[in-house]
C-alpha cells in the first residue's frame, strides 16, 4: 500500500469511528406530551375551582356585604382545595407572590413560569397557562399553571387600591400577612396551580 492510500485508509476509519461513537451517544429524553384529555379535565377542574368559590363569594357579598364575604373565602377555598385531591386525583391550589396567606406562596420549582405568567396573564383573550413535566416514570408529576388576572368588581373590592375600612378591618384580622392588595386590573393576582401524578389512575370528574 502506498503512503497515499494509507493516509485515505486512516482518514476512513476515523471518519467511521466518530460516525459510531455519534450513533452511541445518548440522546436527552424528551418529556412526553401532555396529552389533550389531561389538559380537558386540568381546565374543567379549575373552571369549576373558580366557579364554586365565586358563586359562594356573590351570595356572601349579597347577604353580608364585603367583611362577610372576605371571612367566606378564607374558609371556603381552603375547603374546596382540600376537597378535590379525593374527586379528581389531582393536587390544586391557588398560589401568589402577593399572598393573602402565607401558605399560598409560589413553590420553588414554580417561579419561574408563574414569572412568565406575570409578564403576560392574559394570552389571546384568556387567563394564560403553563405546562411542564418533572420527573420521571412513576414519580413524574404534570404540573397545570393557570393565571388569576385582577378582574374589575367585586374583585377590587378586596384586592384592588381603595379598600373600605370595614373590609379591610375584617382582612386584617384574618390575614395579619396579607399582601394580596394594591392590584390593577390586568395584573396577575394570582394563579391555579394543579399537580398529577402520572401514576395515580384517572379520576372520574
Amino acid at each position: 500500500m502506498s503512503k497515499k492510500q494509507a493516509r485515505k485508509a486512516a482518514v476512513l476509519l476515523l471518519l467511521l469511528a466518530g460516525t459510531s461513537s455519534a450513533a452511541a451517544a445518548p440522546q436527552a429524553p424528551t418529556a412526553p406530551a401532555v396529552d389533550a384529555e389531561l389538559m380537558a379535565r386540568s381546565d374543567a377542574l379549575a373552571d369549576r375551582f373558580q366557579l364554586r368559590l365565586q358563586t359562594a363569594l356573590r351570595t356572601a357579598i349579597a347577604e353580608q356585604g364585603l367583611p362577610g364575604a372576605v371571612s367566606v373565602c378564607s374558609a371556603l377555598a381552603p375547603a374546596i382545595a382540600a376537597e378535590e385531591p379525593a374527586a379528581s386525583g389531582a393536587r390544586i391550589s391557588r398560589i401568589a407572590a402577593r399572598n393573602r396567606n402565607p401558605a399560598a406562596r409560589v413553590p420553588r420549582d414554580v417561579q419561574k413560569h408563574f414569572a412568565e405568567l406575570a409578564a403576560n396573564p392574559v394570552e389571546a383573550g384568556k387567563p394564560a397557562i403553563r405546562v411542564w413535566e418533572a420527573g420521571r416514570g412513576a414519580s413524574a408529576t404534570v404540573n397545570y399553571l393557570r393565571a388569576i388576572p385582577m378582574m374589575g368588581q367585586p374583585c377590587l373590592s378586596c384586592h384592588g387600591t381603595d379598600i373600605d375600612k370595614p373590609t379591610a378591618a375584617r382582612i386584617a384580622a384574618l390575614y395579619p400577612k396579607d399582601k394580596a392588595t394594591g392590584f390593577m386590573p390586568g395584573e396577575l393576582r394570582g394563579a391555579m396551580l394543579i399537580r398529577w401524578s402520572r401514576s395515580a389512575p384517572a379520576q372520574p370528574d
